[in-house]
């Protein structure tokens, strides 16, 4: 079946809070795509971010960004006013997230929440604490103990609760266990707030594509409460770290630094914690995006310490048995194999192997001087197609910096005469194609530059800023979104 939808991350939503967040302008959102006759919104990863701000580095993988809990609601229930919210600076710029201000603020605000909300009587909190407590308790636990140790990770911790001693955990417990109910406390709004905004997506006939990313981050709740599942020494000091070797985009590749998994160990125990995993990512998603897919068929390991990914090996990964195991949780819900990179034979066998279909980025098919994969004629209707991703330049960026040969060929394959609509003409490119599913980013549809760009793979300090501004979510483009989507047999 054809179907279509829009990538726009949670905290690029326009808001008064200077982050996107699940208010108003979400659901708004919503209404937006329902008219725009999409089926799909697709998101980035939710969990809490650290150092960097990057929704792929998270303190947990089964928790959620206390950044996106809307503010308004909490004022609507009278645990915040509206003169203690804009007391706070979160920015000027409405286009832009200023981390270090939301980091500033948004603490502080939750916290004068929580000591009115008298939580720890609330039946459907404590409802939710017991249903999640398999990671919770974890969770809460590690970030009261991070604030103690001035947001240190566990790797610089006192021995005594590093190595997890059951006197220091139940120490630590007592000693912090108003901080933990904090942590417990947003975690309830994160989920109460984001269970309400994915029912109403669903009700309109909207499906939320999420993201799987196939590492967690050192600096997590899930490495500490489970250092026997990764590649670590008898002092949790990772052995080896995820990364990419070197390549066109990068001369000394990409040094990611998440700690590797011990695939033998979760082979053993029947991938009970990647089952866990995947089947909390269903509570949240309809369709589950597994980043870095090609890392189930070989990981690339580099000797911690490097400074760079070029020392690094291939080693093998868990393969098909992963996705036997994990077909109990799966079943026949839908999962997008993000198979981009330079792919071996391995690779595409497991593709096709677990029938998951793989992406296809239009902006990496133009290349001059050889035949593509990602040139639509090659596609496969079991194909998720996208102008580009939260990894790319925006299309209007990309086609302005191309190489003369290669903008010459696109000129050619797509018929483009003159400068108008050019992004326009990529867009009609993926959603005409055979590709069952086509994803757009929200910036493509804007005909943004690269001021509008996400991410920048391998830098830091500018990354997961873009924003959309609350005017340019108009019922003209809604009804020309609408207009091709109907074209191309996506309604």
């Amino acid at each position: 079946m054809r179907r279509s939808g829009i990538l726009l991350p949670i905290s690029s939503l326009p808001s008064k809070y200077g982050i996107g967040t699940f208010s108003k302008e979400a659901y708004r959102f919503i209404d937006f795509l329902k008219e725009a006759g999409q089926s799909y919104w697709q998101i980035l990863p939710l969990g809490p971010t650290g150092y960097g701000d990057s929704p792929y580095q998270s303190f947990s993988t089964f928790a959620g960004n206390p950044y996106y809990i809307d503010l308004e609601s909490l004022i609507e229930e009278g645990l915040l006013t509206q003169k203690e919210c804009k007391s706070f600076d979160f920015g000027s710029d409405k286009s832009q997230t200023d981390y270090e201000k939301i980091y500033m603020a948004r603490f502080q605000l939750l916290k004068k929440a929580f000591l009115m909300s008298k939580i720890e009587k609330n039946e459907e909190f404590l409802e939710f604490t017991k249903e999640n407590k398999y990671w919770l308790d974890d969770y809460a636990l590690y970030m009261a103990v991070k604030n103690h140790f001035l947001g240190k990770s566990f790797i610089e911790w006192d021995e005594e609760i590093k190595m997890r001693f059951p006197q220091a955990i139940k120490k630590y417990k007592k000693e912090f266990a108003k901080e933990i109910l904090f942590y417990q406390f947003q975690q309830f709004l994160f989920s109460s707030q984001w269970m309400k905004l994915k029912s109403y997506a669903n009700q309109n006939g909207v499906e939320i594509i999420g993201d799987l990313p196939i590492y967690v981050a050192f600096d997590s709740a899930d490495t500490w409460a489970n250092p026997e599942l990764f590649q670590f020494d008898e002092s949790c000091t990772p052995i080896a770290v995820a990364g990419c070797p070197p390549d066109a985009f990068s001369e000394t590749g990409q040094l990611w630094g998440n700690p590797l998994y011990r695939w033998e160990y979760h082979n053993e125990t029947g991938y009970e914690w990647w089952k866990r995993r995947i089947a909390y990512c269903y509570k949240l998603y309809d369709v589950v995006r597994i980043d870095h897919f090609r890392g189930f068929d070989e990981y690339y390991a580099i000797p911690f310490g490097h400074q760079t990914a070029e020392f690094g090996t291939w080693e093998k990964g868990p393969g098909i048995a992963i996705f036997n195991e994990l077909k109990s949780v799966i079943g026949k819900k839908q999962v997008i194999a993000e198979d981009l990179g330079f792919l071996t034979k391995g690779v595409i066998r497991l593709v096709k192997r677990t029938k998951y279909p793989g992406m296809k980025i239009l902006q990496f098919a133009f290349d001059s001087r050889e035949e593509s994969d990602y040139l639509p004629h090659n596609y496969t209707k079991n194909s998720v197609v996208y102008t580009g991703t939260h990894d790319n330049q925006t299309t209007a960026g990309w086609y302005k910096a191309l190489d003369k040969h290669d903008k010459a060929f696109a000129k050619r394959y797509l018929n483009i005469k003159g400068h108008k609509n050019v992004v326009w003409t990529f867009i009609r490119a993926a959603l005409s194609s055979v590709a069952d599913t086509a994803v757009i980013p929200m910036q493509d549809y804007l005909e943004l530059g690269d001021e509008a760009r996400m991410n920048t793979p391998s830098t830091l300090g500018n990354n997961w800023k873009w924003r959309m501004l609350e005017n340019e979510m108009t019922t003209e483009l809604a009804m020309e979104i609408h207009d091709l989507t109907k074209l191309y047999g996506r309604l």
